[in-house]
């Protein structure tokens, strides 16, 4: 009960973090919010974010596989520690990836298209 009260703790900490925005960035729902126009900016070629969206995709579909839940079965706490880093690594790249896309997206809104800017 201890541990179960801890965790909770360390995610809603985290989520208050996020929501407030780290370093006076973009909250989180503005950051799940760009994921949509991320993925549809990339598609279209217009942003660079394809080999990131395509690691975040593998990351992604490695935590849900069904395959890995084997061993987690025999491994307990060592076959949890894959999926913990891989979660991990995922959140982080998923906020840095949007930072970095609200801010190119925030740029190329100021730029009119055909116009030289001193």
């Amino acid at each position: 009960m201890g541990k179960t009260l801890k965790r909770s703790a360390a995610f809603t900490a985290l989520a208050r973090a996020l929501m407030a925005g780290a370093r006076g960035g973009p909250s989180l729902g503005e950051r799940l919010a760009a994921l949509p126009r991320m993925i549809r900016a990339t598609a279209r070629g217009e942003y660079d974010g394809g080999l990131r969206l395509a690691m975040m995709t593998a990351a992604t579909a490695y935590v849900v596989s069904p395959v890995d839940v084997v061993p987690e079965l025999f491994l307990t706490i060592f076959g949890l520690v894959d999926d913990a880093v891989m979660v991990t690594w995922l959140a982080g790249s998923v906020l840095s990836e949007t930072e970095r896309f609200l801010k190119w997206e925030a740029r190329r809104s100021s730029v009119i298209p055909g116009h030289v800017t001193p």
